[in-house]
């Protein structure tokens, strides 16, 4: 299934959500691709959206969430990748 969060992580003077597949990356590539996301949108195990596009990514199938939800499907179907830390 497509989840995405609300729109509140703070970015390059706007506000964006995390799109992600507790299903597959492959699930996650090909929805990306219907909405013509670009690629380098996907960071890591998912896409992120600016708040102008998160009503289109669920009119198109996304299932709204709490971030806390995206996480913890994430962990639980073996898709969550923690970003390394940079020295």
């Amino acid at each position: 299934m497509i989840l995405i969060d609300p729109p509140a992580w703070p970015a390059h003077g706007r506000l964006w959500s995390h799109l992600v597949s507790d299903h597959s990356f492959d699930e996650l590539h090909e929805f990306a691709a219907r909405l013509g996301l670009p690629p380098r949108g996907f960071d890591g195990d998912h896409y992120d959206i600016p708040a102008s596009d998160y009503q289109r990514a669920v009119d198109a199938g996304a299932l709204p969430v709490r971030s806390r939800e995206i996480v913890a499907r994430l962990r639980a179907a073996g898709l969550r990748r923690r970003k390394r830390r940079q020295h």
